[in-house]
């Protein structure tokens, strides 16, 4: 309710009637009631994994699928991609135009680098260093402990971005409210805004504006410092958020040495002792968590650059949650097969 009334006030749907506001609230409140209730069917059993993940996979997709197919009008060719890609060929449109479009609309870079995006977030989800373990009553079964480059997965980003996001959702509010002339030295180091051709609002200075992701390769070659600094900002919180997730999450050197032990596992060539694998567990875990956060969060700085559908944060949150997904789905299988090691999986 408060982040639905705040949306509102903020202006964040552009300039409301007092009816068109409780309608826009109304439909907010719906949805996310719909949202609880769907996540806790799924998460009663109805369904594999969390329902939040599964609709925001959707809703990437769908996103994806808009902006690549899309026949709308919007410049004279189709808003989707793929469509005015074609569009662009059979109207004699110069080579470049066919794979760039500098009014923001999507196009065939943005495509591509979305691929991409995708194939090496696959290619980075596999890889990983395998330690050795094995069990300590069934003396014959031995195994390997995975530690995944993005140990801390896709959360470092999705808590940068939440908190970009509540700044931006402030500073509209703040701008809105008590600044709308950018005249109030002290609140214009929050943010300075301006109402864009279409009636949405634009950060153009402060704080928000070197949180706001460029959007286009036009606007990053508009304005080069504030993309740096973006990006700059985007990868030193998301090993931040690495950092503090490792400890408040339960995935330290500590947490993982006790589901170790507690499943019945052991790592092969030591003794069955907490210390010794906290102390081995500890030459891995802590840099691999800064690693894999810089890497996450440069990823979605880039992403944001060249237009990648759905968002860069976007492209990595479906990525990591459908292959959390296929996990999910193969340790249940090998939990069917071998009864023994559920307490290891879990």
């Amino acid at each position: 309710i408060i982040q639905a009334a705040l949306y509102i006030i903020s202006g964040q749907y552009g300039e409301a009637t007092l009816v068109k506001s409780l309608l826009i609230f109304g439909q907010l409140l719906v949805a996310g009631i719909i949202i609880m209730l769907l996540d806790e069917l799924v998460q009663k059993g109805w369904g594999i994994g969390s329902g939040i993940s599964l609709f925001i996979v959707g809703g990437i997709t769908a996103n994806i699928w808009w902006m690549s197919f899309s026949f709308i009008n919007y410049d004279g060719r189709a808003y989707g991609a793929i469509v005015a890609f074609f569009q662009g060929i059979l109207s004699g449109l110069p080579a470049l135009e066919w794979f760039y479009r500098s009014n923001g609309a999507p196009d065939m870079i943005g495509f591509f680098t979305t691929l991409l995006v995708f194939l090496f977030v696959i290619y980075v989800e596999g890889m990983r260093v395998e330690l050795p373990i094995s069990h300590s009553m069934y003396r014959g079964y031995r195994g390997r402990m995975p530690i995944k480059l993005l140990y801390v997965s896709n959360i470092p980003v999705i808590l940068a971005y939440a908190l970009f996001a509540n700044f931006q959702m402030i500073g509209q509010f703040v701008w809105s409210r008590w600044n709308l002339a950018n005249d109030n030295n002290w609140l214009n180091w929050l943010g300075t805004f301006q109402y864009t051709s279409t009636g949405s609002i634009q950060a153009t200075g402060g704080l928000v504006y070197y949180i706001t992701a460029p959007g286009t390769l036009q606007n990053v070659l508009n304005s080069p410092i504030q993309a740096l600094i973006y990006a700059v900002i985007v990868i030193v919180f998301c090993v931040i958020f690495s950092v503090t997730w490792l400890e408040i999450g339960g995935l330290g050197a500590e947490d993982m040495a006790n589901q170790l032990l507690d499943s019945g596992m052991q790592i092969s060539g030591f003794r069955r002792n907490k210390q010794p694998i906290v102390t081995l567990l500890n030459r891995y875990i802590p840099t691999i968590t800064i690693i894999g956060g810089a890497i996450v969060g440069a990823l979605a700085a880039f992403s944001d650059f060249f237009g990648v559908f759905g968002s860069g944060m976007g492209a990595l949150l479906a990525v990591s949650i459908l292959y959390q997904y296929y996990q999910t789905m193969v340790q249940e299988q090998v939990a069917d097969l071998y009864p023994f090691l559920r307490g290891a999986l879990e």
